[in-house]
């Protein structure tokens, strides 16, 4: 998909955390622009702000200084509840450790972030039959967690990331705890989703495989973004 206009900019954003006397900045001057329709890979070491950064865009956190831009909205000039509601809109968010609620079947869990919205449980319905069928879960609505394999948990994550049809989705290592043909299957998985609908990814990964999926490739390093980290990629996996 051609992208045509910015979902996301993050401008000269600086993060600090304080501990005691000690101070950590996990991201200083970070500057940033996410075309729509986009999808991008975050990479670096551990501790070197990609996490950080992923959440600054879900507006799960804020920055210390600068600017975060996204789906229209400046994050920063949001109260709690209207960031929080913002969100609710607009974001989806796929974890490493898939987070589903044990208790409840895969169906039950995808539509959990729907009860959020004034909506017919029909509507409900209809919603999450059509994100379990693009992540090609359909057939396992009823099962519970403890049912399903890795890749099926994971699949049924990504359903409830995508079910609300949000502008952005943002993925944290989302295959960091699969097998080799587990990753791959998500992996296509989250591509077609980019392609055939046109979704927004940003996604935090150490993994060179991941990485080669997206349309770029970024590094961040000590607090710093740097372009062209694509050849890091061929080089091979590691920190």
């Amino acid at each position: 998909m051609q992208a045509l206009t910015q979902i996301a900019v993050v401008d000269n954003v600086t993060k600090i955390y304080r501990k005691g006397s000690s101070e950590i900045r996990p991201l200083d001057g970070v500057s940033l622009e996410v075309k729509e329709g986009e999808f991008l890979a975050l990479m670096g070491p551990s501790g070197s702000g990609k996490t950080t950064l992923l959440n600054l865009l879900a507006g799960i956190d804020s920055p210390t200084s600068g600017r975060v831009v996204v789906a229209g909205e400046d994050l920063g000039r949001l109260s709690d509840a209207a960031l929080s509601k913002w969100r609710t809109h607009n974001v989806g968010y796929i974890f490493q450790i898939y987070n589903l609620v044990p208790v409840l079947t895969a169906r039950e869990n995808v539509e959990l972030p729907l009860l959020l919205f004034k909506m017919s449980r029909k509507d409900r319905r209809r919603h999450v039959e059509t994100a379990m069928q693009a992540a090609g879960i359909l057939d396992r609505s009823s099962h519970y967690p403890r049912q399903l394999s890795g890749g099926q948990e994971q699949r049924v994550a990504i359903a409830r990331a995508i079910v609300t049809d949000p502008r952005l989705i943002v993925a944290d290592e989302p295959t960091g705890d699969l097998d080799a043909n587990s990753e791959i299957e998500i992996l296509d998985l989250l591509r077609a989703l980019n392609q055939q609908f046109g979704k927004t990814f940003i996604m935090v990964t150490h993994d060179p495989v991941a990485a080669a999926y997206a349309d770029r490739v970024l590094h961040l390093n000590k607090g710093v973004l740097q372009e062209g980290a694509l050849p890091m990629v061929a080089a091979g996996k590691g920190d």
